[in-house]
């Protein structure tokens, strides 16, 4: 298992933690900052699927007027993490 920090940008969260098994399932997911129980969901939503899935999920989503979110920020973080595995 691999554990990945990605700092967020444009968004309320400041950084992600991100846990994947050696085959890329996510195993756990920490948010510090944001909206915490939003982001409990979103964590126990995401964890026990495959990296990718999660990716393809979650990539695009907007927060209001924000190019970005914390579900989108995390998709950047996963592929982070799969980029340098």
């Amino acid at each position: 298992m691999t554990t990945h920090i990605y700092r967020t940008r444009g968004t309320c969260s400041r950084s992600i933690s991100v846990t994947l098994d050696d085959d890329m399932t996510v195993r756990d997911v920490q948010f510090v900052g944001g909206c915490h129980g939003n982001l409990q969901g979103v964590s126990k939503l995401v964890e026990g699927r495959k990296a990718q899935e999660v990716i393809k999920l979650l990539e695009g989503i907007r927060c209001g007027d924000k190019p970005t979110s914390c579900p989108d920020q995390l998709s950047k973080a996963l592929q982070e993490a799969l980029a340098k595995n």
